[in-house]
């Protein structure tokens, strides 16, 4: 039987991945976002999630059995985030409430859960490694738990099932996102050989020696899919990633291969990328006119403050992924093949040269 998926945040890196996956499996998919996406079978809703009323009536009609949750939007505080996020979380599963289709809801969220929100990211005592789905909430205030929160209430009101999904950091294709690792090393990569800089890892020497795993958002879109038709992952959360683990040493060596680079030694001496990349928006201008890239504009492709958080951090990340595996999800996807894999699509797409 065909399923009919609504995937919020059709447009972000893990929605678009979603949405190519259903899309493949031949489920009916809905995508909601503030712009459209141009995907092929894809059937568009524009609506802000802030606006209650708004969201009511672009939802009327729609009986979708599940529903995935991808986005979310940045607040300049951790309080703003609780207020806006818990909201458009709430304004979309009141909205489909009436209608009574809903079966399954999967909430992506994040290791932040475990970390601590932006405002307190990686401080305080670390959390003992790998990282358990079991730990309990950090004593801070934190979206994720407000997100969370918002989908248990209406679980319990409307009878649907739920999952918590919470990937690592993503490796995928999405122009204009705020948290882009992949693109904005490309970019970085491709800034340095074009203008003769050294490839310096930017970040922390824990981060440079220390373990670390990431995720790759088709396997995270794949996970969203099995959760949703399992039902021994019914109302539960989970971790989410490739299921291999790395050091950056190595894997800095091997992003810069791929582009041809030599890797400049790391001298512990941290070096954010949003201070390197600040005064580059004219040279990638200049790089995108002369190779005929379709996207000019630097702030389109890069975040490299999200990039520094990550690599900048004063601790070890490993998740554990044995809850999933117990239960029967065994995909796995090596992250520099991920790593590549996204550089190919973004040379095919003219992002990079």
């Amino acid at each position: 039987m065909t399923r009919t998926v609504l995937i919020v945040g059709a447009s972000g890196i893990a929605g678009s991945a979603a949405a190519r996956h259903m899309l493949s499996l031949g489920w009916r998919v809905h995508g909601l976002s503030r712009r459209p996406v141009a995907l092929p079978g894809l059937l568009p809703v524009t609506v802000d999630l802030g606006d209650p009323e708004g969201v009511r009536e672009a939802l009327s009609g729609l009986t979708p059995d599940a529903v995935f949750i991808t986005t979310w939007s940045r607040q300049p505080t951790e309080a703003e985030n609780i207020r806006v996020n818990a909201a458009m979380v709430r304004n979309l599963l009141s909205a489909l409430a009436p209608a009574g289709s809903v079966r399954h809801v999967g909430l992506v969220t994040g290791l932040k859960h475990y970390l601590g929100p932006f405002e307190a990211y990686g401080t305080g005592a670390p959390p003992p490694t790998p990282l358990r789905e079991d730990m309990p909430r950090l004593d801070v205030e934190n979206f994720y738990y407000a997100q969370e929160d918002e989908l248990f209430e209406a679980a319990a009101r409307d009878g649907f099932t739920w999952s918590v999904h919470r990937p690592h950091t993503l490796i995928g294709e999405a122009v204009g996102n705020a948290m882009n690792m992949g693109t904005t090393l490309a970019v970085y990569a491709t800034l340095c050989r074009a203008l003769g800089r050294p490839f310096r890892f930017p970040g922390s020497a824990v981060q440079w020696d220390g373990l670390t795993d990431m995720t790759d958002t088709g396997l995270l879109a794949r996970h969203l899919a099995w959760a949703a038709q399992t039902p021994a992952a019914a109302n539960e959360a989970f971790n989410v990633v490739d299921g291999d683990v790395f050091r950056w040493r190595w894997m800095w060596g091997r992003i810069a291969g791929w582009f041809g680079l030599e890797p400049a030694a790391f001298d512990g001496v941290v070096r954010p990328l949003e201070a390197q990349m600040a005064d580059d928006a004219d040279a990638w201008r200049r790089i995108a006119e002369r190779e005929k890239l379709v996207e000019p504009e630097l702030s389109r492709l890069v975040s490299p403050w999200h990039t520094d958080a990550d690599l900048g951090r004063p601790i070890e990340v490993v998740t554990d992924m044995s809850k999933s595996r117990r239960l029967g999800f065994l995909d796995y996807q090596p992250t520099d093949d991920a790593f590549f894999a996204l550089f190919a699509q973004l040379r095919e797409r003219r992002l990079i040269p």
